[in-house]
């Protein structure tokens, strides 16, 4: 989704300024989701991108003239449907169908919503993870298309390549295409068997919010919220402990977000944290919602992963946080779900438990067998580790190796003054 041109526009007029920046607000906070009500209504991602685009542009124009409407989304919906049809129609003389869909959808208004699922992006979140799509393609389909995340941030989240990823959006776009996969809401019975990658794609949406894969800040609060948003609606929708345990997950992750950096915008951990600065009202909800899937008997991952975040919200200080508990609930995590990140993720807190020597020897297995080789948070961690038992040159490597793989400036300035502080 390309960024509107608001270059034609006489910025030195009140009324175009007031319109340049309506268009660039409804663009950052509703651009998805009037994307998302186009591909429901044409029924095709090309289509619907470029009527997203063409809705933009008018806004461009007529805005500064006539104003800013009152419902802007329902404007640019509006809008881009129409431009849509005469799209259709000059290409009639070339395809039949396409003349076919444009007297259905010139003849009819837009519909309404479909009962069960009341936003059209998690509605076509669920589209996306039709089970005729391969597992990744959905996943990579989904974040690309609906969610906006850029192919490097979705090749990130997977640690694979960008053009690994590429491919796999082409391929289940065509897939839709030529299975004739409709867009349109899945029958109650068929919702929770897509439910696991839809919690998926919500938490990866969340995670590049809360740790942006790249650039100069480090998290996005928009891709956070709109991940936070969905998880609520989906909640709404089906009221599950995995469901539960997702946006428990999210909220008190987000509960730390003020507090995760200074002034400067560099990163600040976990230890070093002012918890007066936690958001107590994100974390009220978010143990609420862990006990409640808890006792509904919800054990999978994110209820468990909801149960350790919320070990950590619940401790008053870095030195009081139950680290028993927390290695614990990651054995049963590693059970239930298993992943070179969990057994990552517990090797630090069995270092916090038994000493930096029993998670080193647990990361440097870990390492061994090729897992993690290309994620420098690894790497990091044995830095860490190397470092507290007076390793210096072998914490001076591994932090020199994930300095040549992080891409997160913040990350890449912590990591530069953590190499700095070693002795020679």
């Amino acid at each position: 989704m390309t960024t509107p041109d608001l270059s034609a526009t006489n910025a030195a007029d009140p009324a175009t300024e007031r319109a340049r920046a309506a268009i660039e607000t409804v663009f950052r906070d509703e651009g998805r989701r009037v994307f998302a009500t186009l591909i429901r209504l044409l029924g095709d991602f090309d289509l619907a991108e470029e009527a997203l685009q063409d809705a933009f542009t008018a806004a461009v124009a007529q805005w500064p003239k006539g104003g800013v409407p009152d419902n802007p989304r329902a404007w640019l919906v509006s809008a881009g449907r129409f431009k849509a049809i005469d799209t259709i129609r000059r290409r009639t003389r070339f395809d039949a169908s396409l003349a076919t869909l444009g007297g259905q959808m010139d003849a009819t208004a837009p519909a309404p919503d479909e009962a069960g699922v009341e936003d059209d992006q998690l509605r076509l979140i669920f589209t996306c993870c039709h089970p005729a799509l391969a597992a990744d393609a959905r996943v990579a389909l989904t974040l690309r298309e609906v969610c906006g995340l850029t192919t490097e941030e979705i090749a990130h989240a997977y640690l694979t390549a960008p053009s690994t990823l590429a491919q796999r959006i082409v391929r289940a776009k065509n897939k839709i295409k030529s299975a004739g996969i409709p867009y349109v809401v899945p029958a109650p019975d068929d919702l929770p068997e897509r439910l696991d990658t839809v919690l998926q794609v919500i938490y990866l949406v969340f995670n590049e919010g809360y740790s942006a894969s790249a650039g100069a800040a480090l998290t996005r609060a928009d891709l956070s919220g709109e991940a936070l948003r969905l998880g609520r609606l989906l909640l709404g929708l089906l009221p599950q402990p995995e469901v539960m345990g997702l946006l428990a997950l999210m909220l008190l992750h987000e509960a730390r977000r003020a507090a995760r950096t200074n002034a400067e915008g560099d990163l600040v951990l976990l230890d070093d944290q002012d918890r007066t600065r936690w958001d107590q009202t994100q974390i009220t909800e978010g143990v609420g919602l862990v006990r409640r899937a808890l006792a509904a008997g919800g054990a999978g991952p994110y209820v468990l992963q909801g149960a350790i975040v919320g070990v950590h919200a619940l401790a008053a200080t870095a030195a009081a946080t139950d680290w028993g508990e927390i290695v614990a609930l990651y054995d049963l995590l590693l059970r239930s779900a298993p992943s070179p990140v969990v057994e990552l993720n517990r090797a630090v807190a069995l270092a916090r438990r038994d000493g930096p020597a029993a998670g080193l020897a647990v990361l440097e297995a870990i390492l061994a067998r090729g897992a993690l080789s290309d994620y420098h948070l690894a790497y990091s961690v044995q830095a860490e580790l190397n470092r507290q038992l007076g390793r210096s040159a072998e914490a001076r490597a591994a932090y020199q190796k994930a300095l040549s793989l992080a891409r997160h400036e913040p990350e890449r300035r912590f990591l530069e003054r953590q190499l700095s502080s070693l002795p020679e």
